[in-house]
């Protein structure tokens, strides 16, 4: 496929899907004003009903998008999926909030009382709706800072956002307000239809597709940066076939029903269909028991994903990779896929580290210099005085020393630690790389 007709296809792409977002969080204001609509209510008491109404819309959107349906995540990549729907849930949040707290302050006595035991049930259960999305926000906000541990965050996260999307539509069943009329029924019916719907796939269908299809841990080897690579084979069927530099979600020695699946780029060739290769840093709770994985453990993958890849660029002139620490994956993923087929289109390749010692598949990368048109580059950030190559930081100067004369037509992807990756995109741009060339992998999704 050439390059303009895949330009056009993800543009076509991209239109419908927020096109079916748009329609699917405006619909109740096209709806809920059909009809007869109720009289003498005033501009802030309807404003903050149309607040309600689309903040809900927004929440059912929630569910859809961390569903992972790969038709829909394909265009934009599901790393920048996940941070829409991070962003897309406060905005929902300041919608509902604000719905709350005009009527506050416009009709105080629409809301009744506040005591649990004496105010209307329907009313109680919009409250605690909005008190567990406040938690809930929050919770994802700030998970590191107040040290919930991934797993227990994630089933606390669903807990809490499926409780507080029934409870909300609890509130707009009681109150009964703009959705009287058969069409205000039937939107309501299937907002609530769509959620039931996306919550049994998630929960069920999915996990079960998934258990079908196992994985059997073949090898684990210690690399360098406190790092460790595992190997899986299929057990069963014909495994995953993926693109160089995706990724995918791995559940290790656990059921896929028990919501302990965590994110990883693919760091093996697609060549080898047998094998699949992921490889993991120390950094967190689940990422610091890689290293007690044995042989013959069962493993489940949910994948791939992601659109960070050089397969996606076949008429590519050649490519800018950047990497810091364990972001060298998907990286080595591209590269031995180009060794597997003989490619020898220009490369620059910026491996960012601490130290020597700390470098992940430095013999392996440098080896593949005799079979690759590869110009490997190692950045140290805290090198001793015998080093004599590249130390420091990013900068302008550094790219404009190693960057081919070619380099506005090369194609960059960069995968690290989001301040590394920030500091990369802003010198290129500096230096006039347009922005169509430049792809990032979002380090840090959850």
């Amino acid at each position: 496929m050439s390059k303009n007709i895949r330009k056009k296809n993800i543009i076509v792409s991209v239109v419908f899907w927020i096109s079916i977002y748009l329609l699917i969080v405006l619909a109740p204001l096209i709806v809920l004003n059909t009809g007869e609509l109720p009289k003498g209510s005033g501009f802030w008491w309807d404003f903050s009903m149309a607040l309600g109404f689309s903040g809900m819309a927004m929440m059912s959107v929630q569910f859809f998008l961390t569903a992972r349906f790969k038709y829909a995540t394909a265009p934009f990549g599901i790393d920048i999926i996940y941070y829409f729907h991070r962003y897309l849930a406060i905005a929902a949040f300041i919608f509902i909030s604000l719905h709350y707290f005009i009527i506050v302050i416009d009709n105080k006595e629409a809301l009744g009382v506040i005591n649990p035991f004496e105010a209307s049930w329907y009313m109680t259960a919009g409250r605690i709706s909005l008190f567990l999305f406040m938690l809930l926000i929050l919770s994802s906000l700030f998970r590191k800072q107040l040290k919930i541990k991934y797993e227990i965050w994630r089933v606390l996260h669903i807990l809490m956002a499926v409780t507080a999307f029934i409870l909300a539509l609890v509130h707009i069943k009681g109150v009964g307000y703009y959705i009287s009329g058969p069409e205000k029924q039937w939107l309501w019916t299937t907002y609530t239809l769509f959620f039931v719907f996306l919550v049994f796939y998630i929960r069920l269908v999915k996990p079960w597709i998934i258990k079908r299809h196992p994985y059997k841990v073949i090898e684990v080897t210690k690399e360098h940066g406190r790092s460790y690579t595992i190997a899986l084979k299929p057990e069963g069927h014909a495994g995953m076939n993926f693109k160089a530099g995706q990724f995918a979600w791995l559940t290790l020695k656990d059921s896929p029903f028990h919501i302990k699946e965590h994110p990883f780029s693919i760091s093996s060739s697609p060549s080898d269909k047998n094998r699949i290769e992921f490889t993991i840093k120390e950094l967190g709770d689940f990422t610091k028991t890689i290293k007690d994985t044995v042989i013959g453990d069962i493993a489940y993958l949910d994948g791939p994903y992601g659109s960070f890849s050089i397969d996606n660029y076949s008429d590519a002139h050649g490519f800018v990779f950047v990497s810091a620490g364990v972001g060298v994956a998907p990286i080595m993923s591209m590269l031995r896929s180009m060794v597997d087929k003989k490619d020898k289109r220009e490369i620059v390749f910026l491996n960012i580290n601490n130290n020597l010692q700390s470098i992940i598949f430095r013999n392996e990368l440098e080896e593949m210099q005799n079979h690759l048109n590869l110009k490997l580059i190692y950045l140290l950030t805290k090198a001793d005085n015998s080093w004599q190559g590249e130390r420091g930081h990013i900068t302008k100067e550094l790219f404009q020393r190693i960057l081919p004369e070619n380099f506005t037509k090369l194609e960059y992807f960069i995968c690290g630690p989001k301040p590394v990756s920030d500091i990369a995109q802003k010198e290129l741009y500096g230096l006039k790389v347009p922005l169509s060339k430049i792809h990032f992998e979002l380090f840090d999704m959850v």
